[in-house]
């Protein structure tokens, strides 16, 4: 079972022998790059390629390990006592499974996205060690060892935001999505738009790179923030000559809020623009 890419997804070719790997090891598959390079999208299409089904779990700053488990619905069980249910005597009926156990009792290999770890506290994947590296954990309400009957392909994905410690790395096959070429970029610019016009597409591609790699930038733009604007140019119906300047000088793109998403980057980019105008 190797992945290949889809069609939907301009895999390389050092990513999909990442995703191989992952699975050959059995680990989990750490991913980090930029923000909109296409990490959770990996999952969804790694998923569908091998025809495994895909559970995720999005992190945010509040996320506990504990919920990936289960967790005991104490208030639930007391309303119901408060209200003579019968199913109060089972404890079993207030044990609610967390993604993790759903991937661990499914009856075929499941693909689980654990979604920007880095978001939790630095605690988070510690508290996953055991139940990633052994795929088991104890229910201490039920006394019960849930082990799991695939190991599930899991893919961690990770914006940087802050380190994962050491005894969680050792557990991952790593790899960082870099941010794609020029060449790179057009295939996946193809899959979205695949009857572009190469003119306007190469206009388009140079102001999105000149914008990418202005020094200073607050927040670069992403692949995900270029696919938005090429929209915006089809849909408006921008003509290409908007896009090319007549005499050669730097100019401010149109729809360019598409790019830049704070007024500080705005700023430095005009100013940046006349100082190149005024000096040619």
């Amino acid at each position: 079972m190797k992945f290949q890419g889809t069609d939907q997804y301009v895999a390389t070719d050092d990513l999909k022998l990442a995703v191989n790997a992952a699975l050959t090891l059995q680990r989990p598959l750490l991913i980090k790059g930029e923000p909109g390079t296409g990490k959770t999208m990996l999952a969804e299409e790694v998923s569908q390629a091998l025809g495994m089904p895909l559970l995720q779990w999005h992190i945010k700053s509040t996320t506990k390990a504990q919920q990936g488990l289960y967790e005991y619905d104490a208030v639930s069980r007391l309303r119901d006592s408060q209200l003579g249910e019968e199913k109060v005597k089972d404890i079993h009926n207030y044990i609610v499974k967390g993604v993790l156990w759903q991937a661990f009792d499914a009856d075929q290999q499941v693909a689980l996205l654990i979604d920007e770890i880095d978001k939790a506290d630095i605690e988070f994947p510690n508290d996953l060690l055991r139940e990633i590296d052994r795929m088991e954990f104890y229910v201490y309400e039920t006394r019960q060892l849930v082990k799991a009957k695939h190991r599930p392909l899991v893919i961690i994905t990770s914006n940087n935001e802050k380190d994962l410690p050491d005894a969680f790395l050792r557990r991952c096959f790593f790899h960082y999505i870099r941010f794609p070429d020029a060449t790179t970029m057009k295939k996946i610019v193809d899959v979205h738009f695949p009857g572009i016009k190469q003119e306007l597409l190469a206009s388009a591609m140079r102001h999105f790179y000149e914008v990418r790699n202005l020094p200073g930038l607050k927040k670069k733009p992403s692949t995900s923030e270029l696919i938005d604007w090429l929209k915006l140019l089809l849909a408006e119906d921008i003509p290409l000559e908007v896009l090319q300047s007549k005499d050669d000088k730097a100019s401010v793109p149109p729809l360019v809020g598409a790019l830049l998403k704070n007024e500080q980057d705005l700023s430095l980019f005009e100013r940046l623009v006349a100082m190149a105008r005024n000096n040619r």
